[in-house]
């Protein structure tokens, strides 16, 4: 059995920057266990499996199934390998329509080819107050904070610093974080600040108990920051930075019906054949 396989770069133009996911193009359903292994085996923050359900013929179908892993576990929303995903179906599979529809654990997903970008029709997740223990800002090394918010749907915890040098520089201690027991409340800790001249706002995003340190750049959190932001500033476009080591640009505006729309670039940087 084989499967294609391609690696893209999400939220950049520039191969090894952005956030690096795979993708698999199925024929036909797979189980999940053959799923995580292809993820671990990828060993990328996310692999994403892509399924038409419309016409065997891709670049005449505009309905897909779409699930997305990390090298542990599968979650129900995930930006980067989605605009992984749309860049290989419209680059390399020639999908005819300008708009692909994804079914997914998250609802029905789509994504739009707009010139060099691509962009995706996110639902917007809604922040809640949260509250910080001290055991938090240790593992996270933070000793003030202006606010911190979980999101409602994503359960992403987000922390606002002060300024950009305190986002850059900070060290979070990795396996202190991993032994907190947060439960299903919290998955993934972002931090943020306000921006710069080129950039609305920044942030940092990390995740050890999916497995994933620090991720690049991440589109989910976005969906809640993009509320966040949004509302801070008095604005409904946005531009963010995520700063990791890799950085990514992401391109925010918020519509009507509780929805956002995140755009970003993206570069392929391998194809080949997964033998199974």
């Amino acid at each position: 059995m084989k499967i294609n396989i391609y690696q893209v770069d999400a939220f950049t133009s520039k191969v090894f920057k952005g956030n690096p996911a795979a993708v698999c193009i199925l024929e036909k359903d797979i189980d999940d266990e053959l799923m995580k292994n292809i993820a671990q085996e990828m060993n990328l923050s996310e692999t994403a499996f892509v399924k038409p359900l419309e016409n065997s013929n891709i670049s005449e179908c505009n309905l897909f199934s779409l699930r997305w892993f990390t090298p542990k576990v599968e979650v129900d929303l995930c930006g980067h390998a989605t605009i992984a995903t749309s860049k290989i179906l419209f680059d390399e599979f020639n999908v005819k329509e300008q708009e692909i529809k994804y079914r997914t654990q998250s609802g029905i997903l789509t994504a739009k080819k707009e010139n060099e970008k691509i962009s995706l029709d996110f639902p917007i997740d809604k922040p809640l107050n949260f509250h910080l223990t001290k055991y938090v800002l240790k593992a996270m090394g933070i000793i003030n904070y202006s606010k911190a918010i979980v999101g409602k749907e994503t359960r992403k915890l987000v922390i606002e610093l002060k300024d950009k040098e305190e986002v850059i520089n900070l060290k979070p201690n990795f396996e202190i974080l991993k032994s907190l027991n947060f439960g299903t409340n919290v998955k993934g800790i972002a931090v943020t600040c306000i921006g710069d001249e080129k950039y609305d706002f920044i942030s940092r995003y990390f995740n050890p108990w999916a497995g994933i340190n620090e991720d690049p750049v991440t589109g989910s959190v976005h969906t809640l920051l993009a509320n966040y932001w949004s509302n801070k500033l008095n604005k409904t476009k946005i531009i963010a930075y995520q700063a990791s080591d890799r950085g990514g640009e992401i391109s925010l505006e918020l519509l009507e019906d509780d929805r956002v729309k995140l755009s970003g670039e993206a570069a392929i940087v391998l194809k080949g054949e997964l033998y199974l």
